[in-house]
């Protein structure tokens, strides 16, 4: 029997040029192009532009703008439809069932000092004493006996709600000498002030003192700030950080909302201080 190779090598050819071009057809459907806006929480923002920017590498015609403004804009700007993400640092509320939320990640709230401050954990009555101006000096704590400067959120902040809640204070109960936005603001004013104290993200604060801002997270009821002790749940002071949307997304949200859950973000997610919400 006589082979034609020539009738075998025009059918290989045939077949290769066919999966070519249905992997050209499938490349093209998945293509994705457009822009989002991200807007909310400023706990969150730093690691959704890092995801933003892994995410416009893999599809070079998109386009991510990651907006701060508290976790307050995010609900509002997803409800009126001014962005298509909205960034919360908190678990929703049972009122909020008109937006959909896709945990990312567990936060929790530190205490913060100057590095130089020899405190190394407090009681939760004495967070309270201190932030409602019961205790204003720092002798009891340090032997100092300088004004204890206190750095509160301001409203719209998940930052203080969860603040609040969790140690069962009003804001109105609040008596700070400075009142500030995102949590690079209560850093950078404690690591300028050895008298101050303030609280933000455990993951925001770990990550700054890692890269020499002279800060260091204070211990709660002896229990250490850190992210191994939010992974073992031994940290009482934690929180959900969310992205929301509305009940229907476009494709292009839904791929981006699709890849910041996934394993492919976790590394990104650990880098920033968090714990993936969804890992093993």
């Amino acid at each position: 029997m006589r082979i034609n190779y020539r009738v075998i090598l025009s059918v290989i050819v045939v077949v290769f040029l066919a999966a070519c071009e249905n992997d050209s057809v499938k490349n093209s459907e998945n293509a994705l192009s457009g822009k989002l806006v991200v807007t909310g929480s400023s706990t969150i923002a730093p690691l959704a532009s890092e995801l933003a920017l892994n995410f416009e590498r893999l599809h070079p015609s998109v386009k991510i703008d990651v907006q701060t403004g508290g976790s307050s804009r995010g609900i509002t700007d997803v409800r009126r439809s001014i962005s298509h993400i909205g960034m919360v640092s908190r678990k929703l509320k049972d009122s909020e069932v008109d937006i959909i939320g896709h945990t990312l990640a567990k936060d929790g709230v530190s205490i913060i000092v100057h590095k130089e401050n020899p405190i190394s954990s407090l009681s939760s009555e004495q967070v309270k004493a201190i932030f409602s101006g019961k205790t204003n000096s720092w002798q009891s704590f340090n032997g100092s006996g300088e004004k204890i400067t206190v750095i509160n959120k301001a409203e719209g902040r998940s930052t203080l709600e969860v603040f609040l809640h969790f140690f069962k204070l009003d804001n109105r109960e609040i008596k700070p000498d400075i009142i500030i936005g995102d949590n690079e603001q209560g850093i950078k004013l404690v690591a300028n002030n050895k008298h101050a104290i303030a609280y933000v993200s455990i993951g925001t604060a770990e990550y700054s003192a890692q890269h020499g801002v002279a800060i260091k997270t204070v211990g709660l009821n002896n229990i250490e700030a850190s992210t191994a002790n939010l992974i073992n749940g031994s940290f009482p002071l934690s929180r959900e950080l969310n992205f929301i949307t509305q009940d229907k997304v476009s494709d292009l949200a839904k791929a981006f909302l699709d890849y910041s859950l996934s394993a492919a973000a976790h590394k990104t997610i650990k880098e920033f201080g968090f714990v993936p919400f969804n890992a093993p």
